[in-house]
């Protein structure tokens, strides 16, 4: 048997082949037939050189990317891999090679941005992963915390937990075969992501006489990291919210041609050299690129009044895990995963898993460092010994499942291993949902994928209560709001009126003279513009919202004063009944919009969800009522048989505008429904050419 490449009626790859390697090399063939533009974006973003060809627009990202020794990093970690993992990664990497001309003439986004398609290093993938995760831990609320401190004193450095941020998320469950129609197993979620056209998860299927795997794999990189069905065994993420990623104060200084940086022992040297950042219709800009023992120095230097520099696992232990990949496409049990888990490294996750025998597992995975505990909350001073790093965190938390397994960023099972974690409420809405039923099914799990509730909002609606005086309209709001059933629907005009007097109430906190003086600090921070959606008090406030509206903080600010007076606001402009889905609108990032050959509509699809919802479709209240973050795709595994698992991305398995499947999905994923996972070969349609 040649290798041969099969679609579903999606669209979706089925791969097959005669081993292992040829099977990595028609995987990456696939992708740059697939997402070339997508991948092509993502290796010049690993390696720091976006702004050669989309502009201005991209040098704070390719500053930052240079200055972090991404690609030098993911270099440095390929080499340490084990032989059969590094020539496995290789095969996948000459597939892409041997794919991207061919890709990049199907791709209008080359020819409209001026691009040729380049070359795949080995170590590119593990580029790729990095670049895609670096800022998922999200370190640069280090230096919001900072500022609060700065602004507010050190007891209020957490007073703008949401317990959660606004980068990252997903829902996860795992229900046994106790509460299922079947008796078996099943495993059900949606991670949130930035919403990126095409879309950052393909749907694929991987066979060979050594296994035969389906899941959703990162264009890009080998495998299938995050979530996948063997068909004995099926596993899923969530993020775990850790905090495995440090900044360090550095105090450094030139002698002569050379950089100092004081560490604990003294003044030690630095390595530094010079890189330039070409850019596209502008002038090159150079970087300094410093490195201290701590770690590469991302903001400031020597000639400026601070610099901090970045302290993560992969650089300092020179592996990123990516062992853990080939291990669970050969799983065949929950052991089987565990054990592949134990090499995971970043970023730090939790993981479900079950198989046909009946094991279950609800655990951690990842690289957490051992130190201490201000490292996690705030940027800490190089020089003390009391902040470096002491080895890893281990035994790394895992749980007995029973019943059912729930995991939505809440603080939980991963508590020990970070600082802020996502507010409750999405957690115990997918858990109350589950407990109403004991015969689950693949396609019963829409119910919860789409459930709308809002809990967060009963804070606001509790102050809006006990408001009296009020003017007429500024009443009738009122009533209005108390009388709403708390569901952000996509048709409901009080889930927008609702969200108009959130923003009013975000905008007035934000404006207080209490928190003036944070303000003026954040405002006029020497951070890069990179950092700047970590530092934004309105986006702050509003994921804070709910902490902010029942902490004894803030004396100063009286929150039946803000409350009424957004009220009065929002009842004093002229306002029409407008359903959510008008303003909750999908906003998609895309690295080259304007290279579409067919105009996209003007305005995207309206959506129901809030940040709070299961459905979680985020916008940042007080600034946009759009969706930038959402479900980057649902899943449903099915233990009993794999043919009823289910599956959905935002838009579609091709990532060529034109194509039949590059937006096919969307109507689905929309309405809350999910595709069939088809593995019958006989019900598969072979492409014409062999690999």
């Amino acid at each position: 048997m040649s290798t041969k490449i099969y679609r579903d009626a999606w669209g979706i790859p089925h791969l097959r082949a005669d081993s292992a390697s040829e099977l990595a090399f028609a995987q990456g063939r696939n992708v740059a037939l697939d997402r070339a533009w997508q991948i092509e974006v993502e290796r010049h973003r690993s390696q720091g050189t976006t702004a050669a060809f989309l502009g201005r627009s991209s040098v704070g990202w390719d500053v930052f990317a240079r200055r972090a020794r991404l690609d030098d990093t993911a270099r440095r970690c390929f080499g340490s891999l084990d032989e059969d993992t590094a020539s496995w990664i290789t095969r996948y990497v000459d597939g892409v090679n041997a794919g991207l001309d061919e890709g990049a003439r199907r791709g209008p986004q080359f020819a409209a941005a001026g691009l040729a398609p380049g070359h795949w290093h080995p170590w590119t993938p593990l580029g790729i992963w990095l670049s895609t995760h670096i800022l998922f831990a999200g370190f640069p609320t280090k230096l919001w915390r900072e500022e609060v401190a700065r602004a507010l004193g050190d007891e209020a450095i957490e007073l703008f937990a949401t317990d959660g941020n606004g980068t990252s998320g997903s829902n996860g469950w795992l229900v046994t075969g106790e509460r299922t129609a079947g008796g078996a197993p099943l495993i059900a979620g949606d991670p949130h992501r930035f919403i990126e056209d095409p879309g950052i998860y393909q749907q694929i299927r991987l066979a060979c006489p050594e296994f035969d795997v389906v899941g959703l794999a990162v264009p890009g990189v080998p495998g299938i990291a995050h979530f996948g069905h063997t068909g004995s065994v099926a596993w899923a993420i969530t993020n775990a919210m850790a905090d495995y990623q440090d900044l360090y104060r550095e105090r450094l200084r030139r002698r002569g041609a050379d950089v100092e940086a004081l560490g604990p022992d003294g003044w030690r040297p630095a390595s530094a050299h010079r890189e330039t950042v070409d850019v596209a219709g502008g002038d090159p800009v150079e970087v300094e690129v410093i490195e201290t023992a701590r770690g590469p120095v991302v903001i400031g230097g020597p000639d400026e009044e601070e610099a901090i520099s970045l302290r993560v696992p992969p650089r300092v232990s020179g592996d990123l895990g990516f062992g853990a990949l080939p291990a669970l496409l050969r799983a065949r049990t929950v052991s089987d995963v565990d054990r592949a888990f134990d090499h995971w490294s970043e970023p730090v996750n939790v993981v479900q898993a079950a198989d046909t025998a009946g094991g279950l597992l609800h655990r951690v995975a990842g690289e957490v460092p051992l130190r201490h505990p201000d490292n996690r909350l705030r940027v800490v001073p190089a020089w003390e010994a009391a902040h470096t790093w002491r080895g890893r965190s281990e035994p790394l938390p895992r749980e007995r499942v029973e019943g059912v397994a729930v995991m939505a960023n809440q603080r939980g099972l991963a508590a020990p291993l970070g600082v802020e974690f996502a507010p409750p409420h999405r957690a115990e809405r997918i858990r109350d949902l589950l407990e109403e039923s004991h015969t689950w099914t693949a396609k019963s799990m829409a119910t919860v994928h789409t459930d709308t509730r809002l809990a967060s909002a009963k804070p606001l609606l509790e102050l809006i209560a006990t408001l009296g005086g009020l003017s007429t309209d500024a009443a009738a709001l009122r009533d209005q709001l108390l009388r709403w059933d708390l569901r952000m629907d996509a048709d409901s005009v009080d889930a927008t009126a609702y969200a108009e007097v959130r923003s009013a109430v975000v905008r007035r906190i934000a404006e207080h003279p209490e928190l003036e003086e944070l303000a003026a600090r954040v405002e006029s921070a020497p951070y890069p513009e990179l950092f700047w959606p970590w530092l934004a008090l309105v986006p702050r406030v509003a994921f804070a919202l709910e902490g902010l509206l029942t902490t004894a903080a803030l004396p100063c600010l009286n929150r039946a004063d803000v409350v009424r007076a957004a009220l009065e606001e929002v009842a004093g402009t002229v306002r029409t009944p407008t359903p959510w889905g008008e303003r909750h609108r999908l906003a998609p990032w895309q690295a080259l919009p304007d290279a579409e050959p067919d105009a996209e509509p003007e305005v995207w699809p309206g959506l129901s969800g809030d940040h709070d919802c299961v459905l979680s479709t985020s916008s940042v209240p007080g600034i946009t009522d759009h969706s930038m973050r959402g479900p980057a795709a649902r899943y449903v595994w099915d233990l009993g048989c794999r043919d009823d698992s289910l599956w959905v991305v935002p838009f579609g398995a091709s990532g060529i505008p034109g194509d039949a499947h590059h937006r096919d999905q969307l109507p689905l994923w929309l309405r809350g429904e999910l595709a069939p996972v088809v593995t019958d070969w006989n019900r598969l349609t072979e492409e014409s050419h062999d690999v």
